[in-house]
């Protein structure tokens, strides 16, 4: 701990060290289970396959430990240090011989060096400019720093289940070409619904859905289709739950119920306090346990106090003064909880702008960009938004078949409308 260098190997592999302090014992982060719990492994251990990565050359290790700090059941029992992957154990070691050695107030010095939740959240949202720069903590000889320009997804491009999603009528290039590959190897649902090909077990249909990335029961990567269902009535009970006229009135204008109830586990039986939120694409429900309900201590550039971290972390919403978006320029909005992201999310008065949502003016659903899975043109749009038809060609069938047609934009149900025949067209 005596010897300090400036090292700024932003494009080497990296992973985490972690410090308890209920024990004062160093390990190297392997996970976090699917309750919180950290996972970790000895400096000893040889499992180097097992521990985190961090590919500092695809994306911002901001982003990678904002997710991962979140899920933390309790993250104030541990502090996180940054190092170069090949360096890891000894590193450790290193650590856990000064932590030894060190007294309290000796200990204190390691603040310094721990990877910040705030400082992290505070570089997330400062303006791309200075997001794109490197953000580097001067560290002492073997590497520990607090933060660079890193990069973590939750999946791998590698892993990805191309079989599985070919099945689906989807391949990589139309999936970067529609914008969706990030967000599917960052663990998100697809931000827009996709036209995908959907076999029931007796027939294959296309069908409008919403896709995500998990591990299945199998230990391997797989697709979870999340199609849209009917409107959901509120007159059944949902885990338990009886919803009240309160419960469907946030839920159909801001997405969030915006209370905790107790629910029941459909399977265990187990009653556990939860959030509720409706996934407005798919009209599924969504519910989140309390204990994994996390709440940034920064926002946007905004400390939150006890108050207000517990008004969010109660399911209701909160206006923030004063924060700090991306271009520089502050700004004041309603903020609240979302269990379909499991973080917070900003609530704008026009935040439900797509297809399918009844709740908006007529005047005010947009046309989409993508059309069963074709970007349109910019005169096609231009048509559609005057409410005129639209020629479209290049459509592909369940079975391959390339097909064409009209094409017109109901405003009423927010959608765009095919036809195979122009009715306009004397």
């Amino acid at each position: 701990m005596n010897t300090i260098s400036n090292h700024t190997a932003l494009s080497e592999v990296s992973t985490l060290l972690v410090l308890r302090h209920r024990n004062n014992s160093v390990g190297i982060v392997q996970a976090v289970n699917p309750s919180g719990a950290l996972i970790d492994m000895t400096p000893d251990s040889n499992k180097v396959d097992t521990v985190i990565r961090v590919d500092s050359a695809e994306q911002s290790f901001t982003d990678f430990y904002s997710d991962f700090y979140h899920q933390l059941k309790d993250p104030s029992e541990y502090s996180f240090f940054k190092v170069r992957e090949f360096e890891a154990h000894k590193t450790a070691k290193g650590l856990q011989e000064f932590i030894n050695d060190s007294s309290d107030a000796e200990r204190q010095d390691l603040k310094a060096y721990e990877v910040s939740i705030e400082a992290v959240d505070h570089v997330r949202n400062k303006k791309s400019a200075e997001r794109d720069s490197s953000v580097v903590k001067n560290v002492y000889g073997n590497g520990l720093s607090l933060i660079s320009n890193g990069s973590q997804y939750r999946y791998q491009i590698e892993d990805f289940p191309w079989e599985k999603m070919a099945e689906s009528g989807l391949d990589r290039e139309k999936l970067e070409e529609i914008g969706v590959l990030d967000a599917l190897l960052k663990g998100y649902k697809t931000p827009m619904l996709i036209p995908v090909l959907f076999n029931d077990g007796a027939t294959v249909s296309q069908i409008d859905a919403r896709l995500q990335l998990r591990i299945g029961d199998d230990g391997e990567l797989m697709v979870k289709v999340h199609r849209v269902g009917k409107k959901v009535d509120f007159r059944k009970k949902f885990k338990g739950h009886k919803f009240t006229k309160e419960d469907r009135v946030n839920l159909l204008n801001s997405g969030n119920m915006g209370r905790v109830v107790d629910l029941i586990d459909t399977v265990t039986g187990e009653i556990t306090p939860s959030l509720i939120s409706l996934d407005r694409l798919t009209n599924e429900l969504i519910s989140l346990r309390m204990e994994f309900v996390r709440i940034p201590e920064v926002l946007c550039g905004v400390r939150l106090d006890w108050e207000q971290k517990q008004v969010l972390r109660e399911g209701k919403s909160l206006f923030v003064e004063n924060m700090v978006s991306k271009k520089g320029t502050l700004f004041s909005a309603t903020v609240q909880f979302n269990t379909d992201r499991q973080w917070v999310e900003f609530l704008f008065e026009n935040k439900f702008r797509s297809s399918g949502f009844s709740g908006l003016p007529h005047s005010e659903r947009e046309v989409p960009a993508y059309f069963r899975g074709i970007k349109l043109r910019r005169w096609q749009m231009e048509k559609l938004k005057a409410g005129e038809t639209a020629y479209i060609k290049g459509l592909v069938s369940r079975k391959g078949k390339t097909y064409q047609g009209y094409m017109s934009f109901d405003k009423s149900i927010g959608s765009i409308v095919f036809i195979f025949k122009n009715r306009n067209k004397k």
